[in-house]
């Protein structure tokens, strides 16, 4: 089980805005964020990509886990708005030497930062780093639990591709018990009024959860009825040691692998990547033109720069 990192999630501590989880969006937030994301559309085809909005701030980026995407997103986000920017990872810093969260924090705080975008293994650990400094707190992701940004950028597609998010259908295929991303999701999808279905082996759905308001099968075959299909992969890294969450990787692909031959036309398919081809989606399928895995990547850029522009220059983030 994820460790638990009991600190509040807080959306402002000290009169500092933060971001913290999709359930601190309300759906008039979650539109406005979504049309400024828009509007800096337009500057990924200028020849100077440059704005000078934040100019002489500075976003310091703190992976403990993994990433390619949101790590790489969030960094040219900051310098596309003029940000200065400053990234850490746990691996050659003095995490690995045993100090703590805290005093990594500490240490960093008194760098000044304007904005600190985190990941870590641990939930709560973006709730903790608002205790220990005076920056707007991003959560890049927090174990199990919450990734509001991958959220915003999957509505972001979504309306860019099907015209709206009211309405829609979405069935989250795949690994939901231990992912992050559906969980926030799941959160934004519902507060905007999609309809959400969960597709998975009983063993991967939370016990529970229609009381979110969702709906839940296990059968592959009910992805049929959607318009978004969105596939997770198993967050293997996420599982408690020993436990046999599904009898076979094999096996798993044949019961809830997404194929062609279980999509319809008109679908559209998401993956928050990184993709594991051949097991929760076909190369047929992740390659195709109903495929928006690229459409996410490209949204990740402007919805980034959306929130780092809200939460430094934005009408209640403007010094």
């Amino acid at each position: 089980m994820t460790a638990v990192l009991t600190e509040p999630a807080a959306v402002r501590v000290a009169g500092t805005r933060h971001l913290l989880s999709s359930e601190d969006l309300d759906r008039p937030t979650v539109e406005r964020l979504l049309e400024l994301a828009a509007s800096f559309e337009a500057v990924a085809e200028r020849e100077v990509k440059k704005l000078p909005t934040l100019r002489g701030r500075t976003v310091l980026s703190v992976f403990f886990e993994a990433s390619t995407r949101t790590s790489s997103s969030f960094e040219l986000a900051a310098k596309r708005l003029s940000a200065d920017t400053i990234s850490l990872k746990s691996s050659g810093s003095s995490v690995e030497k045993g100090e703590t969260l805290k005093d990594t924090l500490l240490t960093l705080d008194a760098y000044g930062p304007d904005v600190v975008v985190i990941r870590h293994a641990q939930v709560g650990a973006a709730a903790l780093a608002t205790r220990y400094t005076r920056a707007a707190v991003v959560n890049a992701g927090d174990g199990a639990h919450q990734h509001p940004t991958q959220s915003l950028l999957d509505l972001y597609t979504m309306r860019a591709s099907l015209g709206r998010v009211e309405g829609v259908h979405v069935a989250i295929v795949g690994d939901v018990l231990h992912s992050r991303v559906a969980r926030s999701n799941i959160a934004l999808l519902l507060a905007c009024g999609a309809h959400v279905t969960l597709v998975g082996p009983p063993s991967l759905i939370p016990r529970g959860i229609e009381a979110t308001g969702v709906s839940v099968s296990y059968d592959i075959s009910d992805i049929a009825t959607a318009d978004v299909v969105y596939v997770l992969r198993m967050q293997r890294e996420r599982m408690l040691a020993g436990e046999a969450y599904v009898p076979s990787l094999r096996e798993y692909t044949l019961r809830y692998g997404v194929t062609s031959a279980r999509l319809r036309p008109g679908q559209v398919v998401m993956h928050p990547g990184p993709m594991n081809r051949g097991v929760e989606i076909t190369d047929e399928v992740a390659d195709s033109a109903a495929s928006l895995v690229t459409h996410q990547v490209r949204a990740g850029l402007v919805v980034r720069m959306a929130v780092l522009y809200d939460l430094l220059a934005g009408p209640e983030g403007a010094a």
